[in-house]
């Protein structure tokens, strides 16, 4: 049987913990108006709430080197640490499980199965205005088991095409920006960048605000990756560029927005607490971006980064790219508890399929690379 790229869209309008979801499910081929819409209803769940947040406790009280901004820490036994975050992942599996399973959700389920084949590649957009469903383990859903490739891609609440003018380059042109790196190591992230095939690299180490803006107004890019560390505060997040200066998306929010207009496409933040990052590129339309929704161990981070590069510039769909480094860290968690569940794909415009070809003009032979290397002030 022949594989189709599919688009599965679901959207969850209500609240988590009090009133529930009335959801509206479209299906249909990626890049074609839905061929089926069903609108539905999920109960409100507040031992689903109950168990997110005792979960999220569990895993921020893990004694790990992350790139979120190193803090005190009161340091209890790890292995009394890590073995109650997994029984609290392994409550929340079941809740969410039980949730999804509900007589309300039942005949959208049953649709949405009846409607996929096992072959088919699937992208299933996850769009709703309250941010705890973001922070659900959405991989755990038995569609996944089901259709192995398929993959659940956060999206925001409103989506739509974005017109940029496309850059004439047969390379991937990325923007990488290594910012504050105490405590973390980010040599590791500057040599996978430079070995990947038919990319343009240029790398900015911990740079100022002045020169960071001046890049994204100056050159058109595809891509744009940081290392570093980045936390969220009062639902804003924010990276460190330096080890002095931490900045708002908001603060960069007119350069990104050319940089968009020039046919920016992707954001890859290696780097912790990415919701509140993916919420700050709401305003700006930026196409789609690969976040940690939660603080994310450095090893798991450089592990993460290693298969989706590989994946991705070997030719895979962005969605499938994601998917499959997200399981290789799976063989992390006897160390990092949860490690899966980190990376997401975060969708913000309606586009179709990212893929690496696809950002560059002229697929073809793999270009001579060029890596330059920013001086910073």
């Amino acid at each position: 049987m022949s594989s189709t790229a599919k688009l599965v869209t679901l959207k969850l309008d209500g609240d988590l913990a009090h009133q529930g979801f009335r959801v509206t499910l479209e299906i249909g081929e990626d890049g074609d108006r839905p061929d089926l819409e069903l609108t539905g209803t999920l109960p409100a769940a507040p031992d689903l709430w109950r168990s997110l947040n005792h979960w999220r406790q569990h895993y921020h009280s893990l004694e790990v080197a992350t790139r979120i901004k190193p803090k005190a820490i009161a340091y209890k036994g790890a292995l009394q640490l890590t073995e109650a975050c997994r029984q609290a992942a392994g409550e929340l599996g079941n809740q969410l499980e039980q949730w999804i399973a509900s007589d309300a959700f039942r005949l959208l389920d049953q649709r949405l199965r009846e409607a996929l084949n096992r072959e088919d590649r699937i992208r299933i957009v996850l769009r709703s205005t309250d941010p705890l469903v973001h922070q659900l383990p959405w991989h755990l859903w038995d569609v996944m088991e089901r259709y192995p490739y398929a993959e659940v891609t956060l999206g925001s609440p409103t989506l739509e095409r974005v017109e940029r003018s496309p850059l004439p380059h047969t390379t991937v042109k990325i923007l990488a920006i290594l910012g504050d790196s105490e405590g973390i190591d980010l040599e590791v992230d500057r040599r996978l960048l430079n070995a990947l095939p038919n990319a343009e690299v240029t790398v900015l180490v911990e740079p100022s605000r002045a020169v960071l803006n001046h890049q994204l107004w100056d050159q058109p890019w595809h891509i744009l990756f940081f290392a570093g560390h980045s936390h969220t505060e009062a639902e804003r997040g924010c990276i460190a560029i330096n080890p002095q200066d931490s900045l708002t998306l908001a603060e960069l929010k007119y350069g990104l927005r050319q940089a968009i207009a020039q046919g920016l496409q992707l954001a890859i933040f290696n780097s912790c607490d990415g919701l509140g990052l993916a919420r700050e590129l709401e305003c700006v339309r930026l196409p789609q971006l690969i976040v940690m929704r939660e603080p994310v161990p450095d090893r798991v981070a450089q592990a993460f980064l290693t298969q989706f590069l590989k994946a991705f510039s070997q030719g895979d769909a962005l969605h499938l790219a994601v998917r499959q480094a997200r399981e290789r860290l799976q063989g992390l968690e006897q160390e990092f508890p949860c490690a899966s569940w980190l990376p997401c794909l975060y969708q913000i415009s309606a586009e179709p399929p990212l893929s690496w070809n696809a950002l560059r003009r002229t697929p073809g032979h793999p270009q001579p690379k060029i890596l330059a290397i920013v001086p910073t002030p």
